[in-house]
């Protein structure tokens, strides 16, 4: 996940998030995980395809000039904003705004996603060639967003459920991430850009730190009690490891930093006091952490 801290782009919307399609068998991944939870629906991400068409529907039909769509978008928005006006429904609101935003994309897209123009050492340090739909082009097509001012970048990298033959498999997404990775920190850094930028590469839980015996060979299990993530660029400390488990990488026991905890931290890094920031949902003032967090100040530089 990047975090943009600059100026945000007109054309592009805010949150974008990207899949790459390499691996053994990538799991599903379903719309709900960047959904915008109990947010107005037009905070929600969208979804870039890494082959084909970025965006689907995206383009005129055959036939249909610019200013023909025009004219439809404009009358659309005249009935959606007519029915606000009614209703106050934040649906609606919703609606308007990917309306506008579909309309801007058209142009901006595709030379956002066209990166036969960047020369070749950088598309040797990611790794990647035009097109290919790994995480590496991926990488290189966040640091083209953070450039043109998309303020959240989610990249998706699957096949990470190592339950069996973790030795052949790790070794192969490894070798997927980590080089992309290296890069786009690096790239980041030479444009100036990694200060306004933070970074947070991490999973949605651990692995035990014991064997699983499977038919397919030995592998882990799901674990919550001990895992890692890293955070850089964007107001983080520089050169820090924080926190440590136990003698056998089982439980996490010291400096140990909740989930609340981590959000806390990002929303302050983002200029945002996670405990005055609440928003009306269902009759309630709910905030981004719950009624917990806490601001995790050691990783601040």
């Amino acid at each position: 996940m990047l975090y943009g801290l600059g100026s945000e782009s007109e054309d592009l919307p805010g949150f974008v998030v990207l899949t790459s399609t390499e691996g053994r068998s990538p799991q599903p991944i379903s719309t709900r995980m960047w959904h915008s939870g109990f947010l107005p629906g037009q905070f929600q991400g969208v979804h870039l395809r890494s082959k084909g068409d970025p965006v689907l529907y995206l383009n005129r039909p055959p036939g249909v000039s610019a200013a023909q769509q025009q004219d439809v978008v404009t009358a659309v928005q005249s009935l959606n904003r007519s029915q606000r006006s009614i209703v106050d429904d934040p649906e609606i609101a919703t609606r308007i705004a990917q309306y506008e935003m579909a309309f801007r994309m058209q142009t901006s897209v595709p030379g956002l996603m066209d990166v036969a123009n960047e020369p070749k050492h950088i598309l040797d340090l990611y790794g990647c060639r035009p097109g290919d739909g790994t995480f590496a082009s991926n990488c290189l097509l966040a640091r083209r967003l953070a450039e043109r001012g998309v303020r959240f970048i989610q990249l998706y990298h699957r096949d990470w459920d190592h339950h069996n033959d973790l030795v052949k498999f790790i070794r192969q997404n490894a070798a997927n991430v980590d080089r992309a990775t290296a890069a786009l920190i690096q790239d980041l850094k030479q444009r100036g850009m990694l200060d306004d930028t933070l970074i947070i590469w991490g999973g949605e839980f651990g692995r035990t730190p014991m064997a699983q015996k499977d038919k397919g060979g030995p592998g882990r299990d799901h674990h919550m009690k001990g895992f890692s993530m890293f955070l850089c660029g964007g107001g983080i400390k520089r050169g820090l490891t924080y926190g440590a488990t136990d003698e056998l990488g089982y439980n996490a026991v010291e400096n140990i930093v909740h989930v609340h905890d981590l959000h806390a931290t990002i929303l302050r890094l983002l200029g945002i006091d996670h405990k005055r920031l609440t928003v009306k949902f269902q009759g309630l003032d709910l905030r981004l952490t719950n009624v917990a967090g806490n601001v995790v100040k050691d990783l601040l530089a």
